[in-house]
């Protein structure tokens, strides 16, 4: 899903497609000398819909754009209607501002058939130090698996590596470990990797065989939380061993997603998957399709750079609609909505666009300034769901 522009022509033609391809980062071609430093292209981004503009509008001006209204709802607080455009999105409903717990006043977009809430600044800047410290230290250590588990296997503290300058090695590498070629060693038990010091690799032909930590930081593309999911066969596999999905970060997802859920009944937190973006990064158009009541709604938290969020409909030919996504955002999709295709073609990770001032500020100890080096160019995205 990540960065590919492979694909059919057939692909290549729908409206979605064109959307990401209009939206994706890409490189001025013109520059002459290759020291210099590559510019990206411009991009028009009149069209992508900023929730937080709409609401500083709103505040200190009392003004609405053109095309929201105010609707008449059984919600305590106005509700804003975005008006239906022909031959685009056409289940868009409202945007409706109201107050999740009857605290804070938040902005949320609804359609409330097709079950779409989109809720900015929905976490403090606190909240989002913590979950990215989570992200990084935590949510990739075994049993959770990661991208990286097909090559290396279980890999324990890579941010913590990463952090220490240590590389990646074949334990047989290292010095004092044993001869290069151990024919000994079985199939089953090789190759096993653990992270040292670069110094302790016995020849430079070692250092060539591994890895710094550093960079398969950078690498990081997913890690799994709770019930673990098979990337290769699509499924989840029940019977891998897996950590629980932490109790503060279920009852943040059911506080979300309680507006659509049934009377009474509360959302079975049993699986997250955890994406991290780097700079060019981007997430392909699909469905969260393998689980197996989609009326269940998947809560979706961003961290980090801000990025363009398309939604689309049941179909690749559905125009989509662009907004932008920043650190503490929301996004809730249940019932009709989860049909509908959605990705992420572009992050933001200039000084000026990344909008990440605020965790800049909140990681200013010197203990911290790691997490701050990864994620001003960085974006995560914590996607909590139910699966059965």
């Amino acid at each position: 899903m990540y960065g590919s522009d492979s694909a059919t022509d057939e692909s290549e033609r729908t409206a979605f497609r064109k959307a990401e391809k209009k939206y994706k980062l890409y490189y001025d071609q013109n520059t002459k000398s290759s020291k210099k430093k590559k510019q990206p292209r411009p991009v028009d981004l009149s069209e992508v819909i900023d929730f937080k503009s709409i609401k500083e509008s709103l505040d200190q001006r009392g003004e609405l754009p053109t095309g929201i209204s105010v609707l008449q709802h059984d919600f305590d607080r106005p509700v804003f209607c975005l008006e239906k455009r022909p031959g685009r999105f056409n289940f868009l409903d409202g945007i409706v501002m109201l107050c999740l717990n009857n605290v804070e006043l938040k902005l949320v977009v609804v359609f409330s058939s097709a079950g779409f809430y989109f809720i900015p600044g929905a976490l403090s800047t606190e909240e989002q130090c913590h979950w990215i410290r989570e992200s990084l230290t935590n949510f990739p250590q075994p049993h959770n698996r990661t991208n990286h588990n097909a090559v290396y296997g279980p890999i324990h503290d890579l941010f913590t590596a990463a952090k220490e300058k240590m590389v990646l090695a074949e334990e047989n590498l290292q010095a004092g470990s044993g001869h290069e070629d151990d024919s000994l060693a079985s199939d089953m038990n090789a190759p096993k990797w653990k992270f040292c010091e670069e110094d302790s690799l016995p020849s430079k032909r070692n250092k060539s065989k591994s890895t710094p930590a550093s960079v398969l930081l950078r690498k990081l593309r997913w890690s799994t939380l709770g019930l673990q999911f098979d990337w290769s066969k699509r499924a989840y596999n029940i019977s891998l061993p897996h950590n629980k999905i932490p109790h503060a970060l279920c009852r943040l997802a059911r506080k979300v997603a309680a507006p659509e859920m049934p009377f009474g009944e509360e959302l079975q937190l049993e699986a997250a998957i955890v994406n991290y973006f780097g700079p060019g990064d981007m997430l392909g158009g699909h469905l969260d399709d393998m689980e197996a009541d989609w009326s269940r709604p998947i809560v979706s938290m961003s961290l980090g750079c801000k990025a363009v969020f398309l939604l689309g409909g049941k179909s690749r030919e559905d125009p989509p609609l662009a907004m932008f996504l920043r650190s503490g955002d929301i996004v809730l999709m249940a019932g009709e909505a989860r049909e509908c295709f959605h990705g992420v073609p572009r992050i933001f990770t200039d000084e000026e666009s990344a909008e990440v001032t605020p965790l800049e500020l909140q990681f200013s100890h010197e203990d911290d300034l790691c997490f701050l080096d990864y994620i001003k160019t960085s974006r995560i995205n914590i996607n909590i769901r139910q699966v059965f």
